[in-house]
């Protein structure tokens, strides 16, 4: 039975109290990203007023998402996602209290300044992959749009409140406490995940080792198309859009009478075009494809920043930040849709970790760079510049990378048994043979088929390598091999099965001769024990 349009509404997955009490803990925990932003953005430019130490500041905020996103992923695929979720809380709120303190102290300094938003920043990169994993446990897969997109309605109502809360506390308090009061609401936010009724279930094989579980998750994202065109579109996107974000407070104190409210009007205006965004945003998604797409949203994206290189005045500048913040989210959800739609729930989590590591090493990466172009330059020819490049490179991945508009079921299915044996082996790798009697006639299309999806597919279950043997003397055998890091590693295959690979086993048996199954065998390899 198809879902109601009811069930299918924006709003749907609020409706589901779990999901609406975890979306309020986002919410909050955004806020503080936002306050915390603002306040270090400004306090930097009343240290310094030089452009690349202002830049640096968005640098050093994401810059820890790149360098320890798929570490964090890993462990949230293991371990107990509701405890971890609740760590990197505290965390955050340890940060914040001493950013306060210091300030409080008057020993800040800007290379203090980013050292500490550095730390704040590993308790972003901890939480981000597991809080991406946990929505699909939330909600259905009818609903996985509309919950991602109310997840980018909390991070843009957070856009609007966070800079609001930040800008009112700057003006009547100080920046410490912007800091103390982000520090009071992570430990509320905390307080909330605790309520979490939920129960984890260890893997009766035991936790991955961190070095394994870090390597399953990149050979999955490097053996999916579908996930490498993503991370690679949002890498581009961020590189680019990232350059009005990281000198924002530079074009604020630039506009007339600009101050710490005009920082702030101009940050809420792009919170407030991202939410209005996601009214549309059904209706967009039914129109174009997701290129296309992602493709209008960058170039408005583009406009918006070619618009701020080149004026001066808020009436103008606020409509344009509300059309860059639409353009921002439609192009972030539908990536984000595309690719958590391409990753099945064992990986969820470093899949994850792997799309915010691309999207913070575009940030990082685009602030630090196009910070020393306006330092080179000046501030509205480094936007000018960045709005050319960033329509370019999204035209040229889109010939280079199309969508294949295809979608693998990955819905698990447990239906091959897993070997038992007597004493299994401890250490070394297994490799395993898989012996296939093909008509010579169709060998070159069997061995099309075993090269390209056989073999990506047992890339992304873990295997540490795959060769594909064609007997000489008998040109209808061939020999299919693949090599697991150890017997726990090669039981967990059994565990990642999923729809589409029983149709591909179906596939790969279609061109198989004789009663009889494929020949498989399993060896331990002695030179690694």
């Amino acid at each position: 039975m198809p879902p109601s349009d009811d069930s299918l509404s924006p709003i749907a997955p609020l409706r589901r109290p779990v999901f609406r009490m975890l979306w309020t803990t986002w919410l909050m925990a955004n806020i503080c990203m936002w306050m915390s932003e603002v306040a270090a953005a400004w306090m930097m430019t009343s240290l310094t007023t030089t452009p690349i130490w202002v830049a640096l500041v968005q640098t050093a905020a994401t810059l820890p998402v790149f360098l320890l996103g798929l570490p964090s992923g890993a462990l949230a695929d293991g371990l107990d996602r509701k405890r971890y979720f609740l760590f990197t809380q505290l965390w955050v709120a340890a940060v914040a209290t001493l950013l306060s303190a210091v300030i409080f102290m008057d020993v800040m300094s800007p290379p203090l300044l980013l050292v500490l938003i550095f730390a704040n920043g590993i308790g972003l990169a901890l939480r981000w992959p597991v809080f991406s994993a946990i929505v699909p446990e939330l909600v259905p897969r009818p609903q996985l749009p509309a919950a991602l997109a109310l997840n980018g309605v909390s991070m843009n109502a957070s856009r609007i409140i966070g800079p609001l809360l930040a800008g009112a506390l700057i003006a009547s308090a100080g920046s410490a406490w912007v800091f103390l009061f982000n520090a009071l609401l992570s430990i509320g936010a905390a307080f909330i995940v605790t309520r979490w009724k939920r129960e984890h279930t260890p893997n009766p094989l035991g936790r991955e080792r961190l070095a394994s579980a870090m390597r399953v998750g990149l050979q999955y994202v490097v053996q999916s198309y579908l996930i490498k065109g993503v991370l690679i579109r949002i890498f581009l996107f961020f590189f680019h859009s990232t350059a009005l974000m990281a000198l924002l407070a530079l074009i604020a104190r630039g506009m007339k009478d600009g101050g710490a409210g005009t920082f702030t009007l101009l940050l809420a205006s792009m919170g407030a075009g991202a939410i209005a965004s996601t009214v549309f945003l059904p209706r967009l998604r039914g129109r174009f494809s997701r290129d296309g797409l992602v493709f209008r949203g960058a170039a408005m994206q583009a406009a918006a920043m070619a618009v701020m290189a080149v004026t001066h005045e808020l009436w103008i500048a606020v409509p344009a930040m509300f059309l860059g913040g639409a353009a921002w989210l439609t192009v972030a959800n539908t990536l984000s849709v595309s690719i958590q739609m391409g990753l099945p729930d064992w990986v969820r989590a470093r899949g994850m970790s792997i799309y915010q590591m691309a999207i913070m090493g575009g940030s990082a990466a685009g602030a630090a760079l196009w910070g020393q172009v306006a330092t080179w330059t000046s501030v509205p020819v480094c936007l000018g510049i960045a709005a050319c490049s960033a329509v370019l490179a999204m035209a040229a991945v889109n010939r280079w990378m199309p969508d294949a508009g295809l979608e693998d079921d990955l819905t698990p299915k447990r239906i091959f048994p897993a070997p038992s044996i007597p004493e299994p082996p401890r250490h070394g790798h297994v490799m395993v043979s898989v012996e296939y009697r093909i008509d010579p006639a169709r060998a070159a299309e069997f061995r099309l088929l075993m090269l390209g999806e056989s073999r990506r597919s047992r890339l992304r279950h873990g295997a540490l390598s795959w060769e594909l043997l064609h007997d000489i003397n008998d040109p209808g055998r061939f020999v299919e091999v693949i090599v697991d890091e150890s017997w726990t590693d090669h039981l967990r295959r059994f565990d990642r099965v999923t729809a589409a690979d029983v149709a591909l086993r179906d596939r790969k048996l279609a061109f198989h001769l004789g009663d009889e199954p494929p020949r498989v065998s399993r060896a331990l390899m002695e030179t690694t024990v």
